[in-house]
C-alpha cells in the first residue's frame, strides 16, 4: 500500500522536516511504499496550505496519509476540520497517524473488528483536534497578553517585527516577472525558499498593483 508523508513546521526556526526519518522508519514497519514527502512551514491554522492540497491532489483512492501527529495535520477551526476531514474522505484515502495507535489499523482491513476500532479512532482523531485547535489559541492569548503587559510597563515599546529578506524578496519578483507561468514550487526552487514564501510575495506584489 502506498503512502504519503505530510510534514508540518509552524515557522521558518523549525524544521519541517524533523519527523521524516521517523515516519520513513515507521512506513517500513508497517510495510508501507512511501510515494510522496510532502513538507512545509506554514501555520496548522490555515487550511489553504500548498503542500497539503497538492498531497491531497496526488493521492489516490486507498492511499494513505500519514503524519506524525494530528497538531501536525490541524490547528483548524471545527468548520475547517470538516471540512479537510471531508476532503480527505472523498478522495478515499487513510488517515494514520504514527503516534495515534488506534488509526494505525487502517493500514489493513480488519472486517467488523476493524469498522468498530474506526468509529473509536474518528471519535480520537476530533478530539486531539480540538485540543490541537485549544492549544493554539491558548498560546495567541498568551503572546497578546505579553505584549499588552510590556505596552502597560513601558508605553513607549514596541514589538521589533521580522525584517524581510530584500535580496529573496527581490529575487522572487524577478522570477515571476519574467517567468509569469512559471509553478510556484518551482519559483520556490530556483530562489531557495519556501513554497509558503512565493505565495505571500505575490500576494503582496498583487495588493500593491491594485492599490496603485
Amino acid at each position: 500500500m502506498n503512502a504519503h508523508l505530510y510534514l508540518r513546521a509552524s515557522t521558518k526556526d523549525q524544521d519541517a522536516n524533523r519527523a521524516k526519518v521517523a515516519l520513513e522508519a515507521f512506513a517500513v514497519e508497517k510495510g508501507l511504499g512511501v510515494v510522496g514527502v510532502y513538507a512545509e512551514n506554514i501555520s496548522g491554522t490555515k487550511l489553504q496550505r500548498p503542500e497539503l492540497m497538492r498531497l491531497l491532489d496526488n493521492a489516490k483512492s486507498g492511499e494513505i496519509l500519514l503524519c506524525e501527529s494530528v497538531d501536525r495535520l490541524s490547528r483548524l477551526s471545527q468548520d475547517d476540520w470538516e471540512v479537510l476531514k471531508t476532503t480527505i474522505k472523498a478522495k478515499g484515502l487513510r488517515l494514520v497517524i504514527a503516534d495515534l495507535p488506534t488509526s494505525h489499523m487502517l493500514v489493513q482491513d480488519k472486517g467488523i473488528t476493524g469498522q468498530i476500532l474506526e468509529v473509536i479512532n474518528n471519535m480520537l482523531l476530533d478530539l486531539m483536534a480540538t485540543m490541537a485547535r485549544l492549544d493554539q489559541e491558548k498560546r495567541v492569548e498568551r503572546i497578546k497578553q505579553g505584549i499588552e503587559n510590556k505596552k502597560a510597563a513601558d508605553p513607549e515599546w514596541k514589538p521589533t517585527g521580522k525584517t524581510k529578506n530584500i535580496d529573496l524578496w527581490k529575487k522572487v519578483f524577478a522570477l515571476v516577472a519574467k517567468h509569469p507561468d512559471m509553478s510556484a514550487d518551482d519559483v520556490a526552487k530556483l530562489a531557495e525558499c519556501g513554497v509558503a514564501t512565493v505565495y505571500r510575495i505575490k500576494r503582496e506584489a498583487k495588493t500593491a498593483q491594485d492599490q496603485a
